[in-house]
């Protein structure tokens, strides 16, 4: 027969482990399945938050964000340092231009004239890509990430689509779409912060 402190210790055990596989297991949100982590060149980056970007009524996509620290709080992860990503898990299908727009209504939102200024070519490439990739359908999976060997990539459903952007300032841009004092939806700001 097992004493009341062993039997305490194994619940305790059994408590961890349960807590430890729930933790492993990938989030869902709006039937999109997110991994806790990601891959980008030799670095695994963690989820640090996911949330739905709706428009009127609608919702158009599920983000998550993979940094290499997580933070609750937006100026500590556009600070953050080395690889990152976003990826964007279509909930509707939104043409190429419509899609570039509104990458590019956050980007004007979040920055000065000057600041855009300085990031004209980038930003004309970033288009360029997206134009590539198409149509984005219901159902794919768009990465924006960035590793500092290679730049800004765009992916789409594993493929990468157009040339590589470098610039790690520009990729920081390119998340305060999302994070940024004026971000395209509040309440997806609050998911990827994990708030």
């Amino acid at each position: 027969m097992m004493s009341k402190t062993t039997v305490r210790r194994m619940a305790a055990l059994v408590m961890s482990l349960a807590s430890l596989a729930a933790y492993a297991q990938p989030a869902e949100l709006e039937g999109v399945k997110l991994a806790p982590t990601a891959q980008v060149g030799a670095a695994t980056l963690q989820l640090n938050g996911a949330g739905v970007r709706t428009r009127a009524i609608f919702s158009v996509y599920v983000a998550a964000l993979y940094v290499p620290q997580k933070a609750t709080d937006a100026a500590a992860l556009l600070a953050q340092k080395g690889p990152r990503r976003i990826t964007l898990t279509m909930l509707r299908t939104v043409d190429a231009d419509t899609f570039a727009e509104a990458l590019n209504d956050g980007l004007r939102k979040n920055h000065s004239e000057a600041q855009l200024a300085g990031f004209k070519a980038q930003i004309e490439t970033l288009n360029a890509n997206l134009k590539a990739a198409g149509e984005a359908k219901k159902g794919d999976v768009i990465q924006l990430e960035f590793a500092p060997d290679a730049g800004t990539r765009v992916t789409v459903n594993g493929q990468a689509k157009g040339s590589a952007i470098p610039g790690e300032d520009f990729y920081t841009a390119v998340l305060r779409i999302w994070l940024g004092d004026k971000p395209v939806d509040g309440s997806l700001k609050k998911g990827l912060l994990g708030a």
